[in-house]
């Protein structure tokens, strides 16, 4: 089933998935009662699709502004997805990931002042209650909804926003590869915590939650597995004797020695700074050469570190 084409935002298209509405037809028919019309519900619906919304802009505008590429957004019943790819450094990587989050801090304070202004307080709200208005009550919930995706992204499970962050914390310390590795085990154990809620929630008769969070786990379990087989191939990578001298213009790593480029032409494999990127097999000639570490590609002459060009063994 395709997804629905919402809108354009500064080059970012925002896609809805069809399963959207599936999950906003129970939420609504499941809180009915709790205001005096169905509209606040919808409208409680509706806030959430605008935070989630918000949060994935925020991953997205920070990805360019550390100079990666963000076109897409998707949201689907498990909340959003932006389609980011910050440039394969540890600090970029981890600005375009924090801003989702901060997104839901910078909401915090002004939901909470929207709560106040009719009629709540700082202890109606620890105690969990709201004035007898729809209008408060719904910025009550609202302001718990941000409250709560925002705990639940900064939980430290890969590929949850915060297994992302730990991992690239890690990456500072432990190197690219390493850090990947790290941060999929725990996301691991994060899955096992994820299928024992589930349980507990069956147990208690709440197959929906169950359902719910069965779900959340196949997600975290197959992202956290295709990181983990990515990992692999990085420690392999990192062996790899590299090209002193030379670095990534994106990412600032030195080039692999060996016949790791292919060419699209006779599909043979050469070393492409060895010839110039010139492919020996069939003379043809590349303008770019791609970076084997962030993927991103420029002409050879942008390689250059220094006036020297070796071998590191």
């Amino acid at each position: 089933m395709k997804a629905i084409k919402l809108f354009r935002v500064a080059g970012i298209q925002v896609y809805l998935s069809w399963w959207w509405f599936l999950l906003a037809i129970y939420e609504i028919q499941a809180r009915r009662g709790t205001y005096s019309s169905t509209a606040w519900n919808i409208a409680e619906y509706l806030a959430l699709f605008a935070i989630v919304l918000t949060h994935e802009f925020g991953h997205a505008f920070a990805t360019r502004q550390v100079g990666g590429t963000a076109n897409k957004i998707m949201l689907w019943p498990l909340g959003g997805v932006a389609y980011v790819d910050p440039p394969q450094r540890p600090g970029a990587t981890l600005w375009a990931i924090a801003a989702g989050p901060l997104v839901n801090v910078a909401l915090a304070p002004v939901l909470y002042a929207a709560y106040l202004m009719t009629g709540g307080s700082l202890d109606s709200f620890l105690a969990g209650t709201f004035a007898a208005t729809d209008l408060n009550h719904f910025f009550f919930a609202v302001l718990w909804i941000d409250i709560v995706l925002f705990l639940f992204n900064i939980l430290p499970i890969y590929p949850l926003d915060g297994g992302q962050i730990l991992r690239s914390i890690l990456w500072f310390f432990l190197g690219r590869g390493k850090s990947l590795m790290t941060a999929t085990v725990i996301g691991f154990f994060g899955l096992f915590l994820f299928l024992g809620l589930a349980l507990l929630d069956w147990r208690n008769g709440d197959q929906f939650n169950a359902a719910w969070l069965l779900l959340i786990a196949f997600y975290a379990g197959s992202n956290c597995w295709s990181a983990f087989k990515a990992a692999q191939a990085m420690l392999r990578q990192e062996k790899i004797p590299r090209r002193m001298g030379l670095k990534c213009p994106s990412c600032g790593m030195a080039p692999p020695v060996g016949p790791f480029w292919g060419c699209s032409n006779c599909h043979q494999q050469f070393d492409t700074f060895e010839t110039g990127g010139r492919c020996p097999h069939c003379g043809t000639q590349y303008g770019v050469t791609a970076c084997l570490d962030c993927r991103r590609s420029a002409p050879q002459h942008e390689w250059a570190a220094s006036d020297w060009v070796g071998t590191a063994r």
